[in-house]
């Protein structure tokens, strides 16, 4: 039988451990890429000082240039999600659709990729090959070539299998901008459909967990659905598609960047029942679960219905749900109204709840 402590004992908070990366952490931790704010602070005190400039300060998911009279949306992602193939999807699908819905959430028709593999020596080629193959399939799906690439190897222990990253160009059509800093008080959120299925699929996968009904990721491309919006309106305010650190990470940037507040009701939020069995199960909060095929959409209350109607008849779109109003109490942050009637505080996550995940 294990001793008990003394309680006489002197305490030393040397000893003490903590089992969330510390905010003062001198090395890199997981925590720093999974989208809260840990990755807020490395790229605020780290990469924006190094690169400093007005387009980088915009904090956008794709920034957008004007170049030789056309504007242009350029995004960068690398993927890194394991396992590399999911239900509802793999590494390849991925590194399409993660990269053209950052373009997307610029308001651009996606036109172009590139594609660059980091590959561990003694990896099989048929697995390289099979991603190679979805990768090509959901490019051709969002509608967008691949148009150059690179590839590397690395020493066997010295990478993961399969890394990928892909880079994006897209036209910005005349009279869109959309932006966070364009949120403005009386603004409708709308959610394209149902959230966390993203998370809990690679988390099943992973952890060998079974919730009684197979959940599939939600990954596709959102280009298409943005037009549809764009259709009805061209004045959408805000685009953000809820990846790591979920729709909570998303609102709380947005929240901050615009100096204004959001207000969710919790009994509107599409939460299928496996997300909330196993969050439920596993202590976990959905808002703060990975999608990979949804968008949040800050919209002229004017206009909310009819945009909401038309994502409704589009297949992205068919689970979309109005959730929420950006108001003008409590700036920079985001509060949900809960089924009880009583209100909490929905706060930017420190790390990732599921690292990996895309």
């Amino acid at each position: 039988m294990a001793e008990l402590a003394d309680p006489s004992a002197p305490v030393d908070p040397a000893n003490w451990t903590c089992p969330a990366p510390l905010r003062d952490q001198p090395i890199v931790v997981m925590g720093h890429g999974g989208g809260g704010t840990l990755s807020a602070e490395l790229v605020e005190q780290v990469f924006t000082p190094a690169y400093g400039n007005a387009v980088l300060a915009g904090l956008g998911d794709s920034a957008v240039l004007e170049l030789g009279g056309a504007r242009l949306a350029f995004s960068t992602d690398s993927y890194v999600v394991r396992p590399l193939f999911f239900p509802g999807g793999s590494l390849g699908d991925l590194a399409v659709n993660g990269t053209v819905n950052d373009l997307a959430m610029s308001g651009a028709r996606p036109a172009h990729l590139s594609a660059a593999f980091v590959l561990e020596e003694g990896v099989e080629l048929a697995v390289v090959e099979r991603i190679a193959r979805s990768l090509g399939t959901a490019a051709e799906a969002a509608g967008v070539t691949v148009v150059t690439g690179d590839t590397k190897v690395v020493e066997a222990g010295h990478g993961d299998g399969v890394y990928v990253t892909t880079a994006g160009i897209g036209l910005v059509p005349d009279g869109v901008d959309i932006r966070p800093q364009r949120a403005r008080p009386g603004d409708a959120v709308i959610v394209s459909g149902p959230i966390g299925l993203h998370g809990v699929a690679i988390m099943s996968v992973r952890e060998g967990m079974d919730f009684g009904v197979e959940v599939a990721s939600d990954t596709a491309p959102l280009a298409g659905l943005v037009s549809a919006m764009l259709a009805v309106t061209p004045d959408v305010h805000v685009l953000r598609d809820p990846t790591r650190g979920g729709l909570a990470a998303s609102l709380n940037e947005i929240a901050r960047v615009s100096g204004t507040g959001v207000r969710l009701h919790e009994r509107a939020i599409p939460v299928p029942d496996a997300v909330a069995s196993a969050c439920g199960f596993l202590g976990l909060d959905p808002l703060y679960v990975a999608n990979e095929g949804r968008l949040v959409a800050f919209v002229p209350r004017p206009a909310a219905e009819d945009v909401l109607a038309a994502m409704c008849a589009h297949p992205q779109g068919a689970g979309a749900a109005l959730i929420g109003e950006c108001v003008a109490e409590h700036p920079g942050m985001v509060v949900v109204s809960t089924g009880l009637g009583g209100t909490r505080v929905v706060d930017m996550p420190l790390g990732e709840q599921l690292p990996r995940i895309c």
